[in-house]
């Protein structure tokens, strides 16, 4: 699995690289800041880019909102250091499929990029709550087509409580013992019930009705 890190100081960079290492199947590509980010993509197609907040020239909300733009983007995780509501959000609203603090633990970090490049989502739960808070007053959902959760077949819930854990397909699949087709199948159909864009807008969801508890998302 090629990682895109992208982080201005080499500290951090270094750090990193020596947890995503090769021989538990990473490969790690760097960038120093976010206007080297779609040269990096473009030459080394990596399958999930990590990235930072506040860098010098171009920071992490401006660089992912502008690789998400793209053709065919890689999924994008954000780690900070900054327990920063405002930012946070801001980066699920750029299209961020993610976050995780930095000063979470290595084994943390390993599931989040190998959740996030697998087609999941992972928020930290330390600051879910408040930040998916921040990103609905900031970018609320349109009105959807249907009256909502009752919409849902009681699969379909089954499956969107797994999405807002955090889970990736493959994972849903084996859980309810399903395939992964039948299982992508579901995630269209909720998200053309309750009228979602994404599997962030999905998490959102899951958390405004009920369907996840906080403190279970990415566990």
């Amino acid at each position: 699995m090629v990682v895109l890190v992208v982080d201005d100081q080499e500290l951090v960079r270094g750090g990193l690289r020596r947890i995503l290492r090769r021989r538990d199947g990473f490969v790690v590509t760097e960038c120093s800041d976010g206007d080297e980010v779609p040269a990096a993509v473009s030459a080394q197609r990596p399958d999930v880019v990590l990235m930072d907040l506040r860098m010098k020239r171009v920071g992490g909300i401006d660089a992912t909102r502008l690789l998400r733009a793209g053709e065919h983007p890689p999924p994008v995780l954000v780690l900070t250091t900054f327990d920063d509501d405002q930012l946070l959000s801001g980066a699920l609203r750029a299209g961020a499929t993610g976050f995780l603090l930095k000063d979470s633990p290595a084994e943390d970090l390993i599931r989040a990029v190998r959740t996030v490049a697998g087609g999941g989502s992972w928020l930290d739960p330390s600051v879910t709550g408040r930040v998916l808070s921040t990103y609905r007053s900031a970018c609320p959902s349109p009105p959807p087509a249907h009256t909502g959760l009752d919409e849902l077949t009681a699969r379909e819930v089954e499956v969107l409580r797994l999405i807002g854990r955090g889970r990736v397909n493959a994972e849903i699949a084996i859980e309810l013992g399903i395939s992964e087709v039948t299982v992508k199948s579901h995630v269209g159909h909720i998200f053309g019930k309750l009228g979602l864009r994404d599997r962030a807008a999905a998490i959102v969801y899951a958390f405004d009705h009920g369907v996840v508890a906080p403190g279970e998302s990415a566990v």
